[in-house]
C-alpha cells in the first residue's frame, strides 16, 4: 500500500467506523461519566471532529471515498424534505430582514478578509506570492468563490484565473481546512446560545416559537407500521430521485443553450437538486403529506444528517495546512476577518445567534453546512440555511471575482 494511502480504503469498511463512531457517542451521552462533559462540549461536535481526527491521522480519507458524495448527493436532499414537511412558513415569513442582514455582511467580510489576509502575508514574506514562479493569489481568489457561494462558484473562478495545480491543491488544503474548523467552533457554541442571545439582547422569540411547534408536533408521532415506513422512505427518496432526473436533464440543456448562466450556478447539480428538493417539501407542507411528519419523519432526517456530518467531518485535515505556514495564516487572518463582520452585524441588529451562525455557514460551508449548523438548534430551521445558502449560489462567483481582482492587485 503507498504510504500516502489510508488504512482502511474499502468504504464499507469506512461506513461501518463512522456509524460505530457515532454509536458510541449517543450511546456514552446517557451515562453519567460523560454528564459534566456534553454540558460542555455538545455531541454533534464530536460527530464531525472525530472524523476529522481519523482522516488527519490517514486512517480512513475523504479523497480515497465515495461516501462524502454518496451522503451530499442522496442523504442531503432526503433530510431536507423530511425537514421540510413539516416548516412552518408563516413563522419563517416573521425572521425578517435581519437574516439577510448578517449573511450579506459575512459575504463582505470575506471579500475583505482575503486581500487583508494577503497583504499581512506579503507584509511577513513578500516571496511566497510567487515562490516558484507561482501566482498564489490565483488559488486564494478561488477560496473566496468558496467562502461567499460554494464549490461551483470555485471552480467557475478556477476557470476563470486558472491557478496552476500545485497552487491549486495547497489553497484548497486551506479552504476545507479554515471552514471545516469553523463549522465545528460554530456547532460548539449552538448550545451556548442562549447564553450568546442574552449577552447580544436579541430576541429569538420566533425561533423559540418554531421549536416550540415543531416539538409540539412531534409529540404526537405515533409508532409508525412497516408500510407507513415504507410511504415516508417512498415520498424522501422518490423526491430525491426526481429531483436528480431533472437535473440530469436541465443542467445539460442550459450548458448548450445558455452558458452565460453558469456565473449563477445554475448549471450546478448539485444547485438544482437541493433547489428541487427543499421545494418540494416546502409545497407538501401544504398538504395532507405533512401528516408523514407523524410517521417520524424529521427523527428519519435527523438519523441522515448526522450521518453526513459524519461524512464532512472525513474531509478535515489538520495537519496538511502547515506544509505552507504562509498560506495558513492568511486562512485564518481571512476567516477571523469574516467571523468579526457577521458577529458585528448581529449585534448590530440584535440578531439572535442563530443567524450569525447559519448566515455565516451560508457563506463559508454551502448548502451542507447550513443546514447542518441551522438543524442543530432544531431540524424545523434546516430550510432556512438552504435558502441562504442558495442565495450565496447566485452572488458567489461576483464577490469572488472582485475579490480576486484585488487580491491580483495587491501581488503586483
Amino acid at each position: 500500500m503507498n504510504q500516502s494511502s489510508p488504512f482502511f480504503t474499502n468504504d464499507a469498511v469506512v461506513l461501518g467506523i463512522l456509524m460505530v463512531t457515532l454509536a458510541l457517542i449517543f450511546y456514552s451521552t446517557t451515562l453519567a461519566f460523560f454528564e459534566k462533559f456534553y454540558k460542555i462540549v455538545p455531541s454533534i461536535l464530536l460527530c464531525f471532529f472525530i472524523p476529522g481526527l481519523l482522516s488527519s491521522f490517514n486512517i480512513i480519507s475523504a479523497t480515497e471515498s465515495q461516501l462524502d458524495e454518496t451522503a451530499s448527493r442522496f442523504l442531503l436532499p432526503t433530510c431536507l424534505v423530511f425537514f421540510t414537511l413539516s416548516i412552518d412558513i408563516e413563522a419563517i415569513k416573521r425572521l425578517g430582514g435581519k437574516a439577510l442582514f448578517v449573511f450579506f455582511a459575512g459575504a463582505l467580510g470575506v471579500m475583505v478578509g482575503g486581500p487583508l489576509g494577503l497583504w499581512v502575508g506579503k507584509m511577513i514574506d513578500p516571496s511566497f506570492l510567487g515562490k516558484d514562479g507561482e501566482e498564489v493569489w490565483r488559488g486564494l481568489a478561488t477560496i473566496a468563490g468558496s467562502w461567499t457561494g460554494g464549490n461551483a462558484n470555485q471552480l467557475a473562478l478556477k476557470e476563470i484565473f486558472q491557478p496552476s495545480p500545485k497552487v491549486f491543491a495547497q489553497t484548497s488544503v486551506i479552504d476545507v481546512l479554515f471552514a471545516e474548523l469553523w463549522l465545528g467552533l460554530l456547532l460548539y457554541f449552538v448550545g451556548k446560545a442562549a447564553i450568546i442571545d442574552k449577552k447580544m439582547k436579541a430576541d429569538a422569540t420566533v425561533i423559540h416559537e418554531i421549536r416550540v411547534k415543531v416539538e409540539l408536533e412531534s409529540a404526537k408521532q405515533k409508532n409508525p407500521s412497516f408500510q407507513e415506513l415504507f410511504i415516508l422512505l417512498a415520498v424522501g427518496f422518490g423526491i430525491t430521485g426526481m429531483a436528480h432526473l431533472i437535473a440530469d436533464n436541465i443542467v445539460p440543456f442550459i450548458e448548450t443553450n445558455y452558458p452565460t448562466l453558469k456565473a449563477y450556478s445554475l448549471a450546478s447539480k448539485s444547485f438544482w437538486i437541493v433547489t428541487i428538493a427543499s421545494l418540494s417539501g416546502l409545497l407538501l407542507s401544504n398538504t395532507r403529506a405533512r401528516n408523514l411528519e407523524k410517521f417520524g419523519g424529521s427523527k428519519i432526517g435527523t438519523l441522515f444528517l448526522y450521518m453526513l456530518i459524519a461524512t464532512i467531518g472525513m474531509q478535515l485535515h489538520i495537519f496538511e495546512a502547515f506544509q505552507n505556514p504562509m498560506l495558513f495564516v492568511v486562512g485564518l487572518i481571512w476567516i477571523f476577518t469574516h467571523a468579526i463582520f457577521t458577529v458585528i452585524a448581529a449585534y448590530f441588529v440584535k440578531a439572535p445567534f442563530f443567524f450569525t451562525a447559519v448566515g455565516s455557514q451560508a457563506n463559508v460551508g454551502g448548502v451542507a453546512s447550513a443546514s447542518v449548523v441551522a438543524a442543530a438548534f432544531h431540524p424545523s430551521l434546516a430550510p432556512i440555511g438552504v435558502l441562504l445558502a442558495i442565495l450565496g449560489n447566485a452572488i458567489g462567483t461576483y464577490c469572488g471575482y472582485l475579490t480576486g481582482l484585488a487580491m491580483q492587485w495587491l501581488s503586483q
